[in-house]
């Protein structure tokens, strides 16, 4: 009697181990399916230049953007101007830069031309980034090349010449209204938190 009552509980306690390993493989199934691939959690690497954005080669090139946009000091202002024969205006004077040095053809408006760079920080100017300022009423109507120890090169119309002013000018510093780089790179970029004081004077 004893034999006949253990086997119905012995299969019995079998039926049940059965079922508690397929709902616990279930759920573990489930855990599994909810995670997002690995391709979807790993992040861009940020030295990866940015399709939208036009780049220069290296370093070496944003260092030619400097001591070109010397050169063209006290170069005649022309608007429309895009070679220092027939006179600058600023987006011209950054294209024909860009366009020696690179090869590359930028856009001859400064909005454009903020609009196929990359953003950056005002804290994160480095020599030969652009800057951008808001002198017609308009975001990015006028721009210049940035030269360091907070100073920038720019065509403006006011005194008819290439020349450098400082970004903590009461005038530009009221006016700025971002910046842009031409190199890739993890350090650069965009950061709300990076200070901009050190270059507007805040």
């Amino acid at each position: 009697m004893q034999a006949t009552l253990s086997r119905p509980a012995s299969r019995l306690r079998a039926a049940t181990l059965a079922v508690m390993t397929v709902v616990a493989a279930a759920l573990a199934g489930c855990g599994t399916s909810t995670k997002p691939p690995p391709a979807a959690q790993a992040p861009q690497r940020p030295s990866v230049p940015d399709a939208r954005f036009f780049t220069l080669a290296d370093d070496e090139q944003a260092r030619e953007m400097v001591l070109f946009a010397l050169g063209l000091l006290d170069t005649g202002y022309q608007f429309g101007g895009r070679n220092p024969e027939a006179g600058l205006d600023c987006s011209g004077m950054v294209a024909y830069i860009v366009e020696n040095i690179s090869g590359h053809r930028l856009p001859h408006n400064a909005a454009q031309i903020a609009d196929s760079t990359r953003p950056i920080a005002l804290g994160q100017l480095q020599p030969g980034d652009l800057v951008f300022f808001n002198t017609m009423q308009r975001r990015h109507s006028h721009m210049g090349v940035y030269i360091g120890d907070g100073r920038f090169i720019h065509a403006p119309s006011s005194r008819g010449r290439v020349r450098v002013d400082r970004m903590d000018n009461r005038y530009f510093a009221a006016r700025v209204d971002g910046a842009r780089t031409l190199v890739s790179g993890p350090d650069r970029l965009a950061r709300s938190d990076a200070p901009a004081c050190a270059v507007t004077g805040c």
